[in-house]
């Protein structure tokens, strides 16, 4: 799917501006409301937009520890595994990867001793061999994708 400088100005400005109506992003970029929308369909059709929710702060939520937690499962068991990780609250992200370990999740936590609590839970799923546990101490840069949409934005315009 090739997004083009309009798409990118569209990103943008849903990322910049989340709260704004349709209407007035259609009269900030100059177009027909029509043609907004059929670009935001051809988007979220293509998988580019994936939700339109709030960000929400997990540390704001009462659970500020932060923690990467790498999982070496056994084989033929990655996929019980991975389902298994869907019931755990705490964790917010998970991954198949490469290297060392084979599944690698985002886990959040109240405080350490929530945390191990998490730990022990998955170290007790059927199918985990061990687990390596990474606390993340300061966020350094936040999730974003604004610097690569307007990365994707010039190569268009080239």
């Amino acid at each position: 799917m090739s997004v083009d400088e309009l798409d990118t100005r569209i990103l943008r400005l849903l990322l910049e501006q989340p709260r704004t109506s349709m209407r007035e992003y259609a009269r900030i970029l100059g177009i027909a409301r029509g043609t907004l929308q059929a670009r935001l369909d051809r988007l979220e059709r293509d998988g580019v937009v994936t939700g339109t929710g709030p960000s929400l702060s997990p540390a704001a939520l009462g659970r500020p520890v932060l923690a990467f937690v790498h999982i070496e499962v056994t084989q033929g068991h990655l996929d019980d595994v991975g389902d298994e990780l869907a019931a755990v609250p705490e964790i917010v992200e998970a991954f198949s990867i490469t290297g060392s370990g084979d599944l690698l999740t985002r886990v959040v936590a109240r405080d350490n001793a929530q945390l191990e609590d998490v730990i022990q839970t998955l170290i007790s799923l059927p199918g985990v061999v061990r687990t390596r546990t990474e606390v993340a101490l300061r966020e350094r840069v936040p999730y974003r994708l604004l610097p690569l949409v307007e990365s994707i934005g010039r190569a268009a315009r080239k």
